[in-house]
């Protein structure tokens, strides 16, 4: 048969098997990983451009300047840079990464994928969190070997093998959390190739516990070490001074011996941490300060941050007192380690402590890791705290104190009430709080009632006749010329308005007046009758 239309509409032609269709987004996010590389090199470049622009000596040409920024870049990245032009001609690597400068390049791979998962219309294709991830990481390690391959010509070319590995790590990780940052941060499912015991055993109380304690440990420790590093840079300001001042004449060099500097400081904060656990730093070959001693580094460059190392000798009283750090992180993780709930036992308090304390462990680990790094071949070649000795000293130091911390805390949260509830037997003391006394009650929600108005309805009360003794009679008329008896009122009775309408009635006209059913006011209930007492005859 023949397919006719009735207006020459042609017939879109049917799919071919095997033929995917492009889709714009992925190219898109292709893209913005591309553009994100090439905004952390772009500003890496103009900021050595400037500073060779500013200097009255250069070393090379603008090309040069270029290449030590795709150098730097790669640095960014934790990857070892190999120095060439050396004293002795022996190739000396450069592998110890400013931290600071880490921060560039993970905030815009992290933007590039929280870009990438977000629409911007309502038609718009949304990706799925593989695909973008996949797609902007193509992107920004496409940019990444090609400026692998353009450094290689510059003063400070990056090791292969070393950057091979190095960019896409940070890479990945930066992406998967811009990826889980757009899909609104969600802790689970986990995947299904994982065992079902350990997708069972993850979602567990202890382990986010666990992992919130070890956070805040890892953040009293560098804090710590901050701390101890500022106290040793004032302590030392003069030397501090007199390093900053002899390395460079002019305000350029000055200024940028000082980005360097600020640049450093994570990676000072981690040594000062290392420092204050015990195990210390390295100063290069056979030379570690620790704080029982520290017996110099005779080859040590001049640097500001340098000057401010401790003296030469054994320890000090005032080296010994930086042991505090690690026992306030022990406290830290003791406290954060225990779950406001009666129901967990002690061997689960205790277990959260000790998992926190492995986190804070491996946290120092990997930070001790990136913060060193070999900046020379032979004396140098070992720079900074040595990762596993410092892994190993704060799990020991946050191990032995959180345990009982956390298990004299969860005592404490979760001691008996000390009270009348606690109470038993002929110890209970009953509660006497004035308003479930007889008749208060009545009255009190009375007076609500009558401030509310008619928000709340009435309730009929069936009224309570008590039992009076019977009253003389009243007599039918009362004389003209005689006053009027005064009446007693007895607590308790129902004064009903049509009862004393049909007395006066009779009094006056001599008629009959229906008695009216409303009550002139509610009967007071509870209430005591008295009998009224005569005076005394004069």
């Amino acid at each position: 048969m023949t397919q006719v239309t009735e207006r020459g509409t042609p017939l879109s032609a049917a799919p071919r098997a095997g033929v995917r269709r492009r889709s714009p987004a992925a190219a898109a996010c292709v893209v913005g990983g591309a553009v994100a590389a090439g905004l952390g090199l772009g500003f890496l470049a103009v900021l050595v451009i400037v500073l060779w622009i500013s200097s009255p000596y250069p070393d090379s040409g603008p090309g040069g300047a270029l290449h030590l920024a795709a150098g730097l870049w790669l640095l960014a990245h934790g990857t070892e840079l190999v120095r060439y032009d050396t004293l002795s001609g022996v190739p000396a690597p450069v592998g110890m990464t400013p931290l600071l400068l880490v921060v560039l390049p993970v905030l815009l791979m992290r933007r590039a994928a929280r870009l990438g998962s977000a629409a911007e219309e309502d038609d718009e294709e949304v990706l799925p969190a593989g695909a973008v991830f996949s797609a902007v990481l193509c992107g920004y390690l496409a940019v990444g070997a090609l400026v692998t391959v353009y450094a290689a010509g510059g003063p400070l070319p990056a090791d292969p093998i070393s950057a091979a590995w190095h960019v896409p790590l940070v890479a990945v990780l930066a992406a998967a959390v811009g990826v889980w940052g757009a899909r609104g941060r969600p802790l689970g499912p986990l995947p299904s190739w994982l065992p079902r015991g350990v997708r069972k055993a993850v979602v567990r109380p202890r382990y986010a516990l666990a992992l919130r304690a070890g956070a805040g440990g890892t953040l009293v420790l560098l804090g710590g070490g901050a701390l101890v590093v500022g106290a040793s840079l004032a302590w030392h300001g003069a030397e501090v001074q007199y390093s900053f001042l002899s390395l460079t004449g002019v305000w350029s060099g000055r200024f940028a011996v000082l980005l360097l500097a600020l640049m450093l400081i994570p990676n000072a904060m981690v040594w000062g941490a290392a420092y204050a656990l015990g195990p210390g730093f390295a100063l290069g070959a056979g030379a570690t300060a620790t704080p029982l001693g520290f017996p110099g580094a005779p080859g040590l460059p001049r640097f500001p941050l340098l000057a401010a190392l401790p003296a030469e000798g054994s320890g000090t009283p005032l080296t010994w007192a930086v042991t505090g750090v690690p026992v306030v992180a022990g406290l830290a993780v003791g406290w954060f380690a225990v779950r406001r709930a009666r129901e967990v036992s002690y061997g689960e308090t205790a277990l959260t402590a000790a998992l926190g304390a492995v986190v804070c462990g491996l946290a120092m680990t990997g930070l001790a890791a990136a913060s060193a790094g070999p900046l020379g071949s032979r004396r140098l070649s070992e720079f900074g705290p040595v990762w596993w000795t410092t892994g190993v000293a704060a799990f020991a130091w946050t191990a032995v104190l959180a345990v009982p911390v956390a298990v004299a805390v969860h005592a404490w949260r979760t001691r008996p009430a000390i009270g009348p509830a606690a109470l038993e037997g002929d110890e209970a003391v009953a509660v006497d709080d004035g308003w479930h006394d007889s008749g208060v009650r009545e009255i009190r929600w009375a007076a609500m009632r009558k401030a509310a108005g008619a928000l709340i309805p009435d309730i009929a009360v069936p009224p309570v006749v008590p039992v009076v003794p019977a009253a003389p009679e009243v007599p039918a008329a009362v004389p003209a010329g005689r006053g009027r008896r005064a009446v007693t009122v007895v607590s308790g009775l129902d004064l009903d308005p049509g009862l004393l309408a049909g007395v006066a009635g009779v009094g006056g006209t001599g008629g009959t007046v229906e008695a009216v059913s409303v009550p002139l006011a509610p009967p007071v209930v509870g209430a005591r009758v008295l009998a009224r007492r005569k005076p005394p005859p004069e």
